[in-house]
């Protein structure tokens, strides 16, 4: 079954001569639990597509199905509690709130909805992500490394169906990179969660176990993360 159905989204920012197409008739599908890798040099529209995946901007044509909701068929209000409540969100610079907590950044999001965490589901996430001794924390008392998987703790807290993570080892040494990436596929299969990666690193690229490539806006399926045509 397929989670995530994209059909000939586009996006295109200005128009005439000074149009910029950033996106082009992009469609791919993701079964659920799947993990896949997004590549391409700066500029290429990946970003751009992982805005439509997630709600963040619309597509100038296009349809994004996520667990067979058309989203951006929804009223903006709906589109919003959507995805608060089914999209979870990685990000380079982490994000925490420098003023709260570990456990209270975990939790931001289902309070963010006005509704009550699930207790004995934080305490197995802050297992999983090692940070049971540092809940009470704040992040500029924790390594960058803890910290992304602070913030993956507050991407799975919703038990969202997808996860998007943009560039989520850019700040990080290539033990720590190693260290997120096992936790984002452990998550993955644990949760049954399908995860969409933007990464510049092709040997994190490899251990996906799919590879999409962004070109001018333009997307090609490589396949399996053994695929050569990524070297």
């Amino acid at each position: 079954m397929n989670l995530l159905e994209v059909k000939s989204i586009s996006k295109t920012y200005g128009s005439g001569e000074t149009a910029v197409h950033a996106l082009k008739k992009v469609s791919f599908c993701v079964p659920k639990g799947e993990f896949v890798a997004v590549v391409g040099e700066s500029g290429s529209g990946k970003s751009t597509l992982l805005n439509m995946l997630g709600a963040l901007d619309t597509p100038t044509s296009g349809k994004v199905w996520i667990d067979g909701e058309d989203i951006f068929e929804m009223k903006d209000s709906s589109r919003t509690i959507f995805r608060r409540r089914n999209i979870g969100f990685v990000f380079q610079s982490f994000n925490l709130i420098p003023e709260l907590n570990i456990e209270q950044n975990i939790i931001f999001p289902v309070l963010l909805d006005y509704q009550k965490p699930d207790r004995r589901y934080l305490q197995e996430l802050l297992t999983v992500l090692n940070l049971k001794d540092r809940s009470r924390h704040l992040p500029g008392q924790l390594s960058g490394g803890q910290q992304q998987r602070a913030a993956i703790g507050r991407a799975l807290i919703t038990r969202p169906s997808l996860i998007l993570a943009d560039e989520p080892t850019g700040n990080l040494d290539t033990q720590n990179s190693s260290e997120v990436i096992t936790l984002l596929k452990e998550a993955s299969r644990k949760y049954e969660q399908t995860i969409i990666m933007i990464t510049h690193n092709r040997s994190i690229a490899q251990t996906a176990d799919r590879i999409l490539q962004v070109s001018d806006g333009v997307l090609t399926d490589l396949g399996g993360a053994a695929n050569e045509k990524l070297s």
